[in-house]
């Protein structure tokens, strides 16, 4: 199956960056874009609620007007996240705006929804799902979405814990739709690597939380620079949902990251009045340990891309 044309873009790399919670905004998104990868963010970054549609407005504007300025650049188009479960009080508000301004690719998660995919088939764009097992990689597919996200283990944020190079043989011995995998890729080595084991895309969050353009603390993106996989917590307790987390920003919380209570699921709220709920726990991928510094996001995908050619020319020599 080939690749929906917005996938067929040119890309600086064969990237979405994921959409992370306060972090992504549009000075990310457009950064993300204009260096050649796939920016997103979430939809419930946007408080209050009225900001989504200049947010929309802005990212087409400022990519238009790059591309625009800058003839025979790579230009990426961009993504927004929907949290689809039910406690999301704005799903269908900003859904409205999403159609209106015709969001070339939607990504979904926390449960996979017909309506939603329809709404965003009605003007042609499409829906990436995200998924931690096969079981739930079927049920999307079976609801419309387009193509899947495979959140294996240590990805930053809401993450499974397979491996992901079991989670993408289970999808691809059925699917070969458009195919993304997320979990601790923070290296052009790993993009290749993603590419290897049978996904289209890698899907990269974490380090571009060390980037000028998150719209995050100081605090934060040094954290993410001073941390490696060893300092990557897996708990519910923050969202009901498992994540990861880094183990820092826990204990600056007075909690012990060695002894966090287990969270009830039916707490999950992603609605209105969650924008401050543990908003100092700070979420975070394993691969963190190949962040070195914060940098611009032009100059982070430049550094992913010069490591993806050297990884790539080096395998070819073993392979030779």
């Amino acid at each position: 199956m080939s690749l929906p044309d917005v996938l067929r873009s040119p890309l600086t790399l064969p990237v979405v960056a994921s959409p992370m919670f306060i972090a992504s905004g549009p000075e990310l998104v457009k950064a993300q874009c204009q260096a050649g990868v796939i920016g997103s963010f979430p939809a419930l970054n946007a408080r209050p609620a009225a900001l989504l549609d200049d947010w929309l407005h802005d990212i087409r504007e400022s990519n238009a007007k790059h591309a625009e300025a800058n003839p025979g650049a790579v230009v990426a188009p961009f993504a927004v996240n929907q949290i689809v479960h039910k406690s999301n009080d704005r799903l269908d508000a900003d859904m409205e705006l999403v159609v209106k301004h015709q969001v070339p690719i939607v990504i979904t998660s926390l449960g996979a929804r017909p309506e939603i995919n329809d709404a965003v088939h009605s003007y042609g764009g499409i829906v990436l799902h995200d998924i931690i097992n096969d079981r739930f990689a079927h049920k999307a597919i079976e609801k419309g979405a387009d193509g899947l996200i495979a959140v294996a283990a240590g990805a930053g944020g809401h993450a499974g814990t397979q491996s992901p190079l079991a989670l993408l043989q289970e999808i691809r011995a059925w699917f070969d739709g458009p195919l993304l995998l997320s979990g601790a890729i923070a290296h052009g080595r790993s993009i290749l690597a993603a590419l290897a084991a049978g996904a289209d895309f890698a899907y990269v969050g974490s380090a571009f939380l060390a980037t000028h353009e998150a719209n995050v603390v100081d605090g934060y993106k040094d954290m993410i620079v001073d941390s490696s996989a060893a300092d990557i917590v897996y708990s519910n307790l923050f969202t009901g949902v498992h994540g990861n987390y880094l183990r820092g920003s826990i204990e600056a919380a007075g909690l012990d990251p060695v002894a966090l209570p287990e969270s009830d699921p039916s707490a999950m709220s992603f609605g209105t009045d969650d924008s401050k709920a543990w908003r100092d726990i700070w979420g975070s991928g394993q691969g963190v340990g190949a962040v070195e510094g914060v940098v611009s996001a032009a100059d982070l995908v430049a550094r992913l891309r010069a490591e993806f050619d050297a990884a790539k020319a080096e395998l070819t020599a073993k392979l030779a």
